[in-house]
């Protein structure tokens, strides 16, 4: 199963990026992984934030056509533990789906027709940026895959 993780505008922090490319490569030598990134007009975040949340969402559309499983990363989402997550995947894997995908919105988070769509997970109560949840979301996962493996990344 290929595993996509859709994020909106690109990551203008270094060391965030740094960490994402970091995990990114742990989470390849398990499974085959890729961030597809949409970029967002400047002009757009001269918008009201209703504006901004629905240009956003036209262009996630149009790419999560191609995908058979999709969750949305949202701090309205469920909350998991890093075990419970890995269970979550492992699930995702054996259903046979060849697709997977999270979505990290912008800013300003999703529609509200968006998060009545798709299923969402929440990574905390806590809010981050959505920058900041990027690195997060690739540490987790390469946490996931290290717990199927049983290897000793994960202490528990």
């Amino acid at each position: 199963m290929k595993i996509t993780l859709l994020q909106i505008d690109k990551t203008d922090q270094s060391f965030v990026e740094e960490a994402v490319q970091e995990f990114s490569k742990r989470v390849a030598r398990y499974n085959p992984f890729e961030i597809i990134t949409i970029s967002i007009s400047k002009n757009i975040r001269s918008k009201s934030i209703p504006e901004q949340k629905n240009e956003e969402e036209k262009q996630i559309l149009v790419q999560l056509e191609k995908y058979e499983s999709v969750f949305l990363l949202d701090e309205n989402g469920k909350e998991y533990s890093s075990v419970e997550f890995s269970q979550q995947l492992q699930k995702q894997l054996n259903s046979g789906k060849k697709s997977l995908c999270f979505v990290i919105g912008g800013p300003y988070g999703f529609t509200d027709s968006l998060r009545k769509k798709y299923p969402l997970i929440s990574f905390s109560r806590f809010t981050f940026s959505h920058q900041m949840i990027r690195m997060l979301f690739c540490e987790q996962l390469y946490r996931a895959f290290s717990i199927i493996r049983g290897e000793k990344y994960h202490h528990q």
